[in-house]
């Protein structure tokens, strides 16, 4: 599940505790936990509901200023479901990216993550030379398309290695660490 940039704050400071969406199925499950660009968020609620359940409250709740903004969000299609959730704390990511001193033991097990690292460094080299660049203009630097290298960095970025911006991507100080055994 992911949230608009304009949700970033309240999903931060605790007061967007609901999601509406429309979904074939639903891609979090109650007593599961979501990483946000707001912090970490425990989802105590995945509920599949009816357009007439859908109240005021739960618009504000959602960060939206009424009900008809919020259901105008809405796909066309897909079952609906309001999504409850409270933020528990920080992205673990973020802590994770900040630790610069790798050991053997480290490098070792980020290698064995990462599988194969041929990948690996050629986009972080790539990240690290064009902080803020959107993977619209990365992804054919490197031969790929699009879909499959935002997958990639994803990947990166759930081991700290890089990390999101508003546009774009950075290499972490933990991704230059990496880096520099790799080479």
């Amino acid at each position: 599940m992911q949230f608009e940039k304009r949700f970033w704050d309240g999903l931060a400071d605790g007061s967007v505790t609901v999601a509406v969406r429309r979904w074939k199925r639903p891609s979090v499950k109650t007593g599961g936990t979501l990483k946000s660009p707001g912090g970490l968020l425990a989802i105590d609620e995945v509920a599949r509901v009816e357009l007439t359940e859908i109240t005021e409250a739960d618009a504000l709740a959602s960060g939206f200023s009424t009900r008809d903004e919020l259901l105008a969000a809405l796909r066309p299609e897909g079952d609906l479901y309001r999504v409850r959730f409270h933020r528990v704390g920080d992205d673990p990511r973020i802590a994770l990216r900040n630790s610069s001193e790798l050991d053997d033991d480290e490098v070792g097990a980020l290698k064995r993550r990462l599988g194969r690292v041929d990948w690996a460094a050629p986009i972080l080299r790539l990240i690290k030379d064009n902080p803020g660049v959107v993977s619209t203009e990365l992804a054919p630097q490197v031969g790929m398309e699009r879909f499959p290298f935002k997958q990639r960095v994803r990947r990166l970025k759930e081991l700290g290695l890089t990390e999101s911006l508003r546009v774009g991507y950075r290499i972490s100080p933990r991704g230059e660490a990496l880096l520099e055994h790799l080479d």
